[in-house]
Parts: structure tokens; sequence; C-alpha cells
């Protein structure tokens, strides 16, 4: 990238105080635009490993050496330390600069410059520092002020695409915003010319490969737009500076620093408004479930939050995170990533967040060429495609998202279907996972679950699978495995068998086991559905 903010070493040489030593251009003269960092004076040997690159250097040329090997040795110590150029003044050490000196020059590619009256070094070292300082000042008016722009457009009811345009305009490039992982989010042209016609195209040729954008092309600028975290999910976005009509300067980088500052802004305000505005589509979706909104009014209500689903049926659907699974992001990432999976569903939805209790409740317009089964299906997937994008943490449960469905119908069973998905769902936490359960099935779950806290629910899973459970604890092979799948088969054995992998001997010896240990016949049919109901209920007395 240009450097920039301070002064040319070609600008050095027309200021008063080195034009009155009558500065003469020995060699480079095409490098004379060269950046000039910083001015150092001296005569020491060992100058060349004080410098840190971009100086001009000032000297009368006593530390030069001698011999021509020890001035061609310097020179090129110098040369690499990356200097701006080298200016000596001629006088008792030097009436002309040896051939040495210039030849080493030359080669090094080093502006090499040599004065023909004396002048005072701190005089020129002021004057040219103070021309550095102004240079810098003069961006950082220049930066401040597309600051200031963004801002005012910002205050103005504008956003990304208003600040990036500014941004764009100001380094006549396209800019782009993306996220950390290189998704385009928002692109801006210049407005003029073919780059300022189509910046997506430009994007997608010099930006859009997956290697290109983790190692950016030559002369961009990348700038991190912060998210309020720390480490690598403390970047929200990145805000990219592509040099495609022109370079790209440190001015530049510096106004993009600043408009990031104001991205962060934006993007975090637009996240808290899309939580605000998830939230109240919940919490109008709850308050239809506990009855709050009747049924009469709630087509309006809905209406007002963008869902209208005409006269086609309603389907309540309730997604629940296990209590130990969250979004890394917010809950608007969540719900933002949810409806953007769900507009592939071709059906008008609702969709809220309940952080509260953990859920996503939404409702959709049940068309009649779409059968409840095969809508719930494409409903499942699209949830928990948005919850993987959102970032949800499993944290070693086997079923960190439950889909429920309740049943279809009008405004009148919405709100109690929404509940009772709502509460099969808070059930089904800790069943084998399914894409979905229909709310139905779990009835028994349900109200197993309603039973969790009354003592005789505990005291009825001791009495039918204590022994069992206490065996478990103690002895191997484990039982409750096998009496698990006996019940799932109904009974049916070889298929129990093929489940647990075991010949039937070894199944019937282990059915016996149970029985003995029980004392209970697993072929009676009043027995079998106790332990099943045992089995159930164990998960919310444990």
């Amino acid at each position: 990238m240009e450097q920039e903010g301070g002064i040319t070493v070609r600008r050095a040489l027309e200021l008063p105080g080195l034009r009155g030593g009558l500065p003469e251009v020995l060699t480079c003269e095409d490098r004379l635009d060269r950046s000039v960092r910083w001015v150092h004076a001296g005569e020491a040997p060992n100058i060349p490993a004080l410098l840190k690159g971009g100086e001009l250097l000032l000297m009368t040329g006593l530390g030069l050496g001698t011999r021509p090997a020890e001035q061609r040795a310097y020179v090129r110590r110098l040369a690499d330390r990356g200097i701006a150029a080298l200016v000596v003044e001629l006088g008792p050490r030097f009436d002309r600069l040896p051939s040495a000196i210039v030849d080493a020059a030359r080669t090094a590619g080093l502006p090499l410059v040599q004065l023909h009256r004396e002048v005072p070094f701190v005089s020129v070292t002021e004057e040219i520092h103070t021309e550095i300082v102004n240079g810098h000042y003069a961006l950082l008016q220049q930066a401040e002020e597309v600051h200031r722009r963004c801002t005012r457009a910002v205050l103005g009811g504008g956003g990304v695409p208003q600040v990036l345009q500014i941004l764009a305009d100001f380094a006549a490039n396209p800019v782009f915003l993306e996220t950390p992982d290189g998704r385009l989010l928002f692109a801006a042209g210049t407005g003029t010319g073919p780059v300022g016609a189509d910046p997506l195209q430009v994007w997608e040729g010099l930006r859009g490969a997956r290697a290109v954008r983790d190692a950016p092309p030559a002369g961009a600028v990348l700038v991190e737009v912060p998210g309020g975290g720390a480490g690598a999910g403390g970047v929200r976005a990145r805000l990219v500076l592509l040099a495609v009509s022109g370079p790209l300067a440190t001015v530049h980088r510096m106004a993009a620093e600043r408009a990031a500052g104001i991205l962060a802004v934006v993007l975090m305000q637009a996240r808290q408004e899309e939580e605000v505005a998830a939230r109240g589509r919940g919490d109008f979706l709850t308050d239809l479930a506990e009855g709050r909104v009747a049924p009469q009014d709630a087509p309006a209500q809905a209406g007002v939050l963008g869902f209208r689903p005409g006269g086609d049926p309603l389907l309540p659907v309730v997604m629940r995170l296990a209590p130990a699974s969250a979004p890394s992001g917010s809950w608007a990432l969540l719900a933002r990533a949810v409806t953007e999976e769900l507009a592939t569903v071709g059906a008008p939805v609702l969709v809220g967040v309940r952080p509260v209790e953990d859920r996503v409740p939404l409702l959709l317009a049940l068309r009649p060429e779409t059968t409840r089964s095969a809508l719930a299906d494409r409903v499942a997937t699209a949830l928990r495609a948005g919850a993987e994008r959102a970032g949800l943490e499993r944290a070693g449960d086997r079923n960190p998202v439950v889909v429920v469905v309740g049943a279809a119908g009008g405004w009148a069973a919405a709100g109690p279907g929404l509940r009772h998905a709502a509460e099969a769902a808070t059930a089904a936490q800790g069943l084998a996972e399914r894409p979905w359960y229909d709310a139905r099935s779990l009835d028994i779950d349900l109200l197993l679950w309603r039973l969790r806290d009354h003592q005789d629910l505990a005291s009825f899973v001791d009495r039918a699978i204590g022994p069992l459970r206490e065996h478990d604890r103690t002895s191997r092979p484990a039982l409750l495995p096998t009496l698990e799948a006996y019940l799932a088969h109904a009974g049916r054995k070889a298929e129990a068998a093929r489940e647990l992998h075991l010949n039937r001997q070894t199944l019937y010896n282990r059915l016996a086991r149970i029985g003995e240990l029980l004392g209970t016949d697993l072929d009676d049919p009043q027995a079998v559905l106790a332990l099943s109901l045992a089995l159930r209920a164990r998960r919310h007395t444990r």
C-alpha cells in the first residue's frame, strides 16, 4: 500500500532547508517519490543498525569510511535498512562524493544526494518533521471527514449500504462487507464506470473464491468490524476495499477503520432490533397459547406482524433447545437463520423466540396441496438447519433440538395447539432423536412429565423397575436396555434380539432373569403396561 501522510524525498529537497544547500541528485532520481517517515542526522559507523527504514539520513560523510570497500559496504547496509535517501553535505570530508559511494548507491537502488552548500541539519530536521506531522494531520482530517459523513448518514436513518457507499466514493474503489468466514453481506461501487455498475461481479472475480478470501488480493484493505466479544468470536464482520480503479492508500485504511466502528454500532443496533422483533412475535404466540389473545382478535394482530395465512389451516410447531444448548450468538441470530431457512418451505410463517423457555414457537399456513406430514418434514429440516447456522452448541447432549408439531386447525385451535406442542417439547427432552415428534404421540410422556414432582410417581417407578436399576448399578450385563428393546417391539423377541445383536437363547435368558428380579410375568399385559410407563417415567424422576 502506498505510504502517505508524510513527505516524499522530492518534496524534502524542495523545502527551504535543503534547497539552500543546492542539492544534486546523483542516483535513482526516479525513486524520489519514496516516502520519508523520519529524518536522522549522524556520522557514527553503526548508524545503519539504528535505523528502522523510511528515514532521510543526513551526514557529512565522516562515517562512510576512507577505503572504497568500506564505503560500498556502508551504503549497502543503509540500503538494506530501507532508508528513503542518503543526503551528504560536501565540505571538509568530501568536495565530491567518491565513485565507490555513487556506484554502490546506484546498484542498491538508493537515492543519493550531495549538498554543495552547508546547511544547519537541526533546521532541516525541524522543517521536514513539521511537514511530516502536518501531512499526517491532513490525513486524519480526511478520515475524520469520512467518519462525520458516515455518522450523519446513520443519524439520518441510513444503514450499512449508505456507510459503504460513502467509503466507496472516498476510496474511488468498490467496498464490501463480509461475514468473518468470507460470505458477502453488502457491496458498494463507486457509481461510475464498470466498477460502479456491478460491484458484485468485481467481488466474484477478485474475492469470491474461498482461497482468495483467505489470502486477499494485493493492495486490498481488510478491516475487522468488532462484535463486542473476545478473540475470533469478537469479529462481527469484515470490511474489504479492493484496489480496482486505482491504488489504495493509508488514508483509505484510516477511513475504513473509522467506518468499521460505525458499522459495528449499526450491526449491533440491527441485531438488537431484530431480537426485539423476534421476541415480540414470540410474546404474541405465547399469549395466544396461554389464552390471553382471543381467537377472533388473533388474525388482526398476526397481520400486523406480517402473518396473513388467509383461510388455510394453521400448523403449530415448537422447537425447543436442550438446557445445555444455546446459540453461540444472540437469539436474533437464531431467529434470522431460522426465518431464512423457513423461506424455502413455501408457506406463510410467523416465527418468534422465547429465550426464557429456550424455545422457538411458530405458526404456518397449511396449503391445500400440502399434507401435514410433508410440511412438518420440511419445517423440521429448516429449523435444524437454522439452529446449526446459529452455532447451536451440543454440549454433549444427544438431542439438542426437539421439534414438536401440533394438530392443524383454525385460529381457535392454534392457541391450544401451540401450548400442547410447547409442553410436549419439554416432556420430549431425553427421548431418542427424531426429525420431529407428533405432539399427540407424546401425550403419555406429557402426563408423566406433569407428575414429575409428585412423590407417587417416583414410588411407582421404584416399585416397578427398582430391582432392575439396582442390578444394573452393580452387575453386568445391564438388563434395562434388554427390557426397553423387548417392550419397544411389543414383545416380539426376534426383533428385540436383532436390535440388541443377541442370539435368541441369550435374550430368553435375560428376559427370564428380568422376570425373576422383578417378580413379574413379562407376558402379562398389565405388567407390560406398568413396566412401559415406569421406563418412560424414570426420565423425570432421576
